[in-house]
């Protein structure tokens, strides 16, 4: 009778693990009915941004849609929930990837949104990180004033 139950309860922990295998692997997958759509990395005007910093150094990394985990580093997961969801438009590196400034390309969705603004850049300048932000596209002249590097 003994060995009847332990039987009895080894196919029922076997069930148990089985149902929570299938779940997990459930989880995984997106749901049939999930609105979702594909888009481009960068708006057009982003786009535009993007060539001109490219044209205007072309002996630099330009880098777009940076998240802000790979400019900011932090052994507290307090301090990384503060800024783990935020992205910077473009960073401007040297060809070994050290980076001289981050460029923020606002459009009019940041109007009123300047106190989130200065506090985004704060988490960036803290670490010594240079934050340049524009309203509008410079021209190549106005980037290499803002930026002077050598050839």
């Amino acid at each position: 009778m003994k060995s009847l139950v332990w039987m009895a309860l080894l196919v029922a922990a076997v069930f148990v693990v089985l149902a929570v295998l299938k779940r997990k692997q459930s989880d995984a997958e997106v749901p049939r009915d999930i609105d979702l759509r594909k888009k481009r990395p960068l708006t057009e005007r982003e786009q535009s941004m993007f060539f001109r910093l490219c044209s205007t150094f072309p002996q630099h990394v330009v880098l777009s849609q940076v998240a802000f985990s790979a400019l900011l580093v932090s052994k507290q997961q307090a301090t990384r929930n503060g800024y783990n969801r935020k992205v910077a438009d473009f960073v401007l590196c040297t060809k070994a990837f050290d980076i001289l400034a981050v460029i923020e390309l606002d459009d009019s969705s940041h109007k009123g949104k300047e106190g989130a603004d200065s506090d985004r850049d704060a988490w960036l300048t803290k670490v010594g990180h240079r934050v340049v932000r524009y309203q509008q596209i410079p021209d190549s002249a106005q980037l290499l004033a803002d930026f002077p590097v050598s050839k």
